[in-house]
């Protein structure tokens, strides 16, 4: 048991020490590129596994543990396929003594003098590396619909879609002339963002993420993102975060991402610590994290039909797990 423990231990840090090597060299136009890919499709992941999946298997698409493939989705692991380590959760509790404190907020000690202590559990969090594998690993069953419908190239598309990203907006969208090459910006002051007349619809979606990803986390009231620390950022990094938000939330809808360039990623890094370029890369995440949920949800709510089918099929998929879960107790 001990060894075993070890073993793991020892894993866990060698996966450790990767993720703070691949992340200095994260940042040259083409791996960055493809760590948004990767983020684009494991937006719900922690940063750690989006960046371990990218520097495994970059061109994953969607994965699951071995026995999540055979119950959940009627699928086998192909033999001979070689797992993607990431890192799961591994909850545990502990007992403590704490200093036992009376209804004044004071330390009870005893007749000789000595502060009084209490045995307590408290929940505590380590990691674990777990094997995953990507569909393209597997066999068996088609995979049934996990996501929302893919955008259309159509007109009607786009206005569907300009029209939930305006309403999960945190501020007014307005369409006005704008001097220069701007195709739109966020005003803290005025708390709006200003998109320019007469873009391509394309173009009029990029540059709407762009600036919603401004409001979220470069406003003068501070970070609206539950997570994402409030601290000052020069104005190189905040075009950062918000251009590679826009494209990690566009190349989830399959919109094209062409027109992107990460070419000046290298310059914007050089000199900065793992810590500060990790805490950006945190920033990116849970924002379009927060933002592909939010768009999901709002294409729901305008097309409850499209969707009632794959909810049906998820819940009974659930069902027939926990039947089988129940049943193995049983036993």
């Amino acid at each position: 048991m001990v060894d075993n423990t070890n073993k793991v231990k020892s894993k866990t840090e060698e996966i450790i020490k990767q993720l703070e090597a691949g992340i200095e060299e994260l940042f040259e136009g083409k791996r960055y590129k493809k760590y948004l890919d990767t983020l684009s499709k494991f937006h719900s992941y922690s940063f750690n596994n989006c960046l371990l999946i990218a520097m495994q298997m970059p061109e994953a698409s969607y994965i699951a543990g071995y026995r999540d493939w055979q119950i959940k989705f009627k699928r086998n692991v192909k033999k001979g396929e070689h797992g993607i380590s990431i890192l799961a959760p591994n909850p545990y509790k502990k007992k403590v003594l704490r200093d036992v404190i009376d209804e004044n907020g004071e330390k009870v000690k005893n007749a000789e003098g000595r502060i009084l202590k209490t045995e307590e559990e408290i929940n505590l969090m380590s990691f674990r590396p777990v094997k995953v594998f990507d569909i393209s690993q597997t066999e068996g069953e088609e995979l049934p619909s996990i996501c929302v419908d893919e955008l259309s190239g159509e007109v009607d598309g786009y206005t569907e879609f300009i029209s939930a990203l305006e309403d999960i907006s945190i501020v007014p969208v307005e369409r006005g002339k704008i001097k220069g090459g701007a195709k739109g910006f966020y005003s803290p002051s005025d708390k709006k963002i200003v998109l320019k007349d007469n873009i391509s619809p394309m173009q009029e979606i990029k540059t709407l993420i762009h600036e919603e990803a401004h409001s979220m986390l470069h406003d003068t009231d501070g970070v609206h993102i539950e997570g994402v620390e409030d601290i000052q950022k020069d104005r190189r990094t905040k075009e950062v975060e918000a251009e590679s938000v826009a494209y990690t939330v566009c190349k989830h809808f399959d919109i094209d991402t062409s027109e992107y360039s990460f070419g000046y990623i290298a310059g914007w890094s050089s000199g900065k610590e793992v810590k500060e370029l990790r805490a950006s890369l945190n920033t990116i995440r849970l924002t379009a994290d927060k933002m592909i949920d939010n768009i999901e949800k709002k294409l729901k709510e305008m097309h409850p039909e499209r969707y009632k089918t794959k909810e049906a099929d998820n819940k009974k998929e659930t069902l027939k797990t926990t039947k089988t879960k129940k049943r193995r107790i049983k036993k």
